[in-house]
């Protein structure tokens, strides 16, 4: 078996092998080739296994994102996505080949960071992959709607997705630069309809809030079936456009339930809500999945929220690599540098991942064993720096 990059010419082949590994059909693209989930995919970043008889057995894809960090620093990061191994050579050490390659060509392209959506919870951990933000769907039904809080904000306008996209694709850009663990969505996306609503062509409503100067600043993208409306995803400046945007959902007539799906755990909604119980927690789940590539580069990236010194034994098994650093933060700006000092914690590059992005607290993984805290303060240290301007959330599907 050989892993081998991909080129245009490869499409047909690379989409035929994925779509054989995951046992569904591809749908027919639009005119222009867009319309579909793949239309935005990049065929110089793939690849391709294929057995010693020549037929391909494996794919894996990435995509060029920017990552928003803690501190609305944003980076460039790999996007994976459409891992397959056809069910005639699984366990046959394919996928492990092709992460093992993928990784190395992330670090050739000078990316220190890769993220992705797991659809396997145990798989992606043996690549150093640690889940770094959360999300859940929340069900209101629409008799027990009403908002406890007041409602002043500015105008909502409902359109139709086709007639929007370019308010769409500005909204959620200067959205995603200010919350960490956004993902950026390149305009070839928006061009192509690639993705889920409202990124897809699917005919979705989008009721558009617009601040005191008529300038849009929040949308929510929503359909209505069998008297459930359902919110693909609001997006919004501040928390009084998310509030206004669900006080025109919970109020749409003839609907009987109100489905706003990719809420951040910790939402205020559920405390806005005159009946704190009205809102039924669901899909309570993990979503963006992160690598670290390069330690030092990824750690003095971000922005951190306090100062202090912390030595992190880091273990990477997967890529046989065990390094000590020293993490020196001072005015929210970090050095990293290998040490032989001895370590305050030990954890594995996976875990590392969790803890990136401020999601998931240091405390939190040294109660579950995860991560050893070598002495009492260690942990508390972890936790302060860690901790992030905001609770990183992702609303992006790839």
């Amino acid at each position: 078996m050989r892993i081998r990059s991909t080129t245009e010419e490869d499409l047909d082949v690379f989409l035929d092998t994925l779509h054989t590994a995951f046992g569904v059909f591809r749908g027919a693209p639009d005119e222009d080739g867009g319309g579909v989930w793949w239309a935005a995919i990049e065929m110089d970043r793939n690849l391709l296994a294929v057995a010693d008889d020549g037929r391909p057995v494996g794919t894996a894809a990435a995509y060029s994102f920017e990552l928003t960090l803690p501190g609305r620093v944003v980076v460039p990061a790999a996007g994976v996505s459409g891992v397959g191994v056809v069910p005639s050579h699984r366990r046959r050490g394919v996928l492990t080949a092709m992460m093992r390659r993928q990784l190395a060509d992330f670090r050739a392209r000078g990316e220190s960071l890769a993220v992705l959506l797991a659809s396997d919870a145990l798989i992606y951990r043996r690549f150093g992959y640690g889940p770094a933000t959360y999300t859940q769907r929340l069900t209101v039904p629409r008799h027990k709607g009403d908002l406890a809080v007041p409602g002043a904000a500015g105008p909502v306008e409902v359109l139709r997705r086709a007639d929007c996209v370019d308010v769409l694709e500005q909204v959620y850009d200067r959205y995603r630069r200010a919350l960490p663990g956004a993902l950026a969505r390149p305009h070839r996306w928006w061009a192509l309809g690639a993705g889920k609503p409202p990124i897809a062509r699917t005919p979705r409503y989008v009721a558009v809030h617009r601040d005191a100067a008529g300038v849009p600043d929040g949308y929510a993208s929503y359909s209505i079936d069998s008297g459930t409306l359902t919110v693909d995803e609001v997006v919004t400046a501040d928390d009084a456009g998310f509030t206004a945007l669900a006080r025109f959902a919970l109020g749409h007539d003839l609907v009987t339930e109100v489905v706003f799906q990719q809420v951040p755990p910790g939402h205020p909604l559920r405390w806005q809500l005159s009946d704190f119980r009205a809102a039924e927690v669901g899909d309570d789940t993990d979503w963006l999945w992160v690598r670290l590539l390069d330690v030092p580069r990824a750690l003095t990236a971000r922005h951190w929220s306090a100062d202090g010194e912390l030595v992190l034994d880091v273990d990477d098994p997967f890529l046989g690599e065990r390094t000590t650093y020293l993490l020196t933060v001072r005015d929210g700006r970090a050095g990293c540098a290998p040490t032989d000092r001895a370590p305050d914690l030990s954890l594995r590059i996976d875990d590392l991942g969790s803890l990136y992005l401020g999601g998931t607290a240091p405390s939190t993984l040294v109660r579950a064993g995860r991560v050893t805290a070598h002495h009492g303060t260690a942990t508390t240290t972890a936790d302060d720096l860690f901790r992030p301007d905001r609770a990183p959330h992702c609303l992006q599907w790839f």
